[in-house]
């Protein structure tokens, strides 16, 4: 079976709403949110993988989220144990998962993050806002 989700990147990318680095306000509020719910305790978690945010919901070059794969305790993700028992990843992408560790700093927590993301939401920073333009570049599937 292959995957048809990527393994994460080595590293989270320059726009993860995980990253300390990153700035305040690149994502919608909605986004923010999803990161919050991975917080839950296991039976409550959403059952959707966290997609890296640099492609497009449907690509080929889809990943899992670095960050997302940094941050949570991979074993205790509901998505990566579904996703397996249903065959939307391979074992080799689970263990990626469960074993990926950030070279870069992370936020504690999905809420951690959300908290420091949701921060300027109103009024990004110049450097957000050159990040949220990359991105936008890059993506198809963004709506306004």
């Amino acid at each position: 079976m292959s995957s048809s989700l990527r393994p994460p990147a080595q590293r989270p990318c320059e726009s993860c709403p995980y990253r300390r680095d990153v700035p305040a306000g690149i994502w919608a509020s909605e986004e923010y949110a999803k990161l919050r719910r991975y917080d839950a305790e296991t039976p409550h978690q959403p059952v959707r993988l966290f997609q890296c945010h640099q492609s497009d919901a449907e690509s080929a070059a889809r990943r899992v989220c670095a960050g997302w794969a940094g941050c949570h305790e991979g074993a205790d993700l509901l998505a990566l144990r579904l996703a397996v028992l249903e065959g939307r990843i391979d074992a080799t992408t689970y263990r990626a998962v469960v074993e990926y560790v950030s070279p870069v700093p992370l936020f504690s927590s999905g809420c951690e993050a959300a908290d420091h993301g949701e921060t300027y939401i109103d009024a990004p920073t110049a450097e957000a806002r050159s990040l949220i333009n990359k991105i936008a570049r890059a993506r198809n599937d963004l709506v306004e």
